[in-house]
């Protein structure tokens, strides 16, 4: 997959898949716009790139606020000269029960999770539209999108709603040759799953490969969904979980 002179924005790239598919990227000569709410994690997730194909600057902001959304597309613009490809990775889990579940947390990964990706893929797709060469946009689903997991109502409705978004889309926006797709990725081995002990060895119980995924297993299936291999693909959400959601057992000991 060759990316050469592809530009692209990912948000919620400071660490985990995000960061990998921008390392990937770049590794293929790509120019990436790199986003993360915190600064630090952006800064030092640029430091990591090997910019010997592609190049990488980090835009530090919320990713659900339509201002910084519109400053990053922007920005590719302004520095790389057009805009080929949007990963919204960005997103948030706030656990709890549905009964108690608070406002707050709702409104917030709402947001984030899905205002934060409809709004990047409008401003993204208008910029497209414009330059008048197609382009690729990718939503990060998940298999709470899919499967029921406890404590994870809000969640996994947002999730279960970007992969309805990437299927409407199909019909305004491939007119502009823009394809939109999903990744619904399942556990996934990242730095903030294994601050849980357990949870490798949870997940290596009951997935059917006998792992959870490693963020280079999701960022490799994102690559092919947003290369032009792939021109031809769009409404489609791809499940990455080892088979998980086939059998479907619960992480959770009762």
């Amino acid at each position: 997959m060759d990316f050469k002179d592809k530009v692209a924005i990912v948000t919620g790239a400071g660490q985990g898949i995000g960061l990998e598919i921008c390392k990937q990227l770049v590794a293929h000569g790509a120019n990436v716009i790199l986003n993360d709410l915190d600064v630090v994690l952006a800064e030092e997730a640029v430091a990591k790139m090997d910019r010997k194909k592609g190049n990488c600057i980090a835009f530090t902001g919320d990713s659900g606020d339509i201002s910084v959304i519109n400053q990053m597309v922007d920005k590719a613009v302004e520095e790389f000269g057009k805009l080929d490809i949007v990963v919204a990775n960005a997103g948030i889990t706030l656990f709890g029960e549905f009964l108690s579940y608070p406002p707050e947390s709702f409104f917030e990964v709402m947001k984030v999770n899905l205002g934060g990706s409809f709004f990047l893929a409008q401003a993204a797709a208008n910029q497209m539209k414009k330059q008048g060469l197609g382009g690729s946009i990718l939503f990060m689903s998940s298999v709470t999108g899919h499967q029921a997991h406890e404590n994870l109502a809000a969640y996994g409705m947002s999730k279960a709603a970007l992969e309805m978004l990437a299927k409407n889309l199909v019909i305004e926006l491939s007119p502009y040759k823009i394809n939109v797709n999903t990744v619904a990725p399942g556990a996934t081995l990242t730095e903030r799953t294994l601050k849980d002990k357990d949870y490798f060895g949870t997940w290596e119980n009951i997935t059917p490969m006998g792992r959870p995924a490693s963020v280079n297993d999701i960022a490799q299936a994102v690559l092919f969904l947003i290369s032009d291999n792939a021109k031809h693909i769009t409404g489609q959400s791809l499940v990455i979980d080892g088979g998980w959601t086939s059998v479907s057992p619960s992480p959770y000991k009762k």
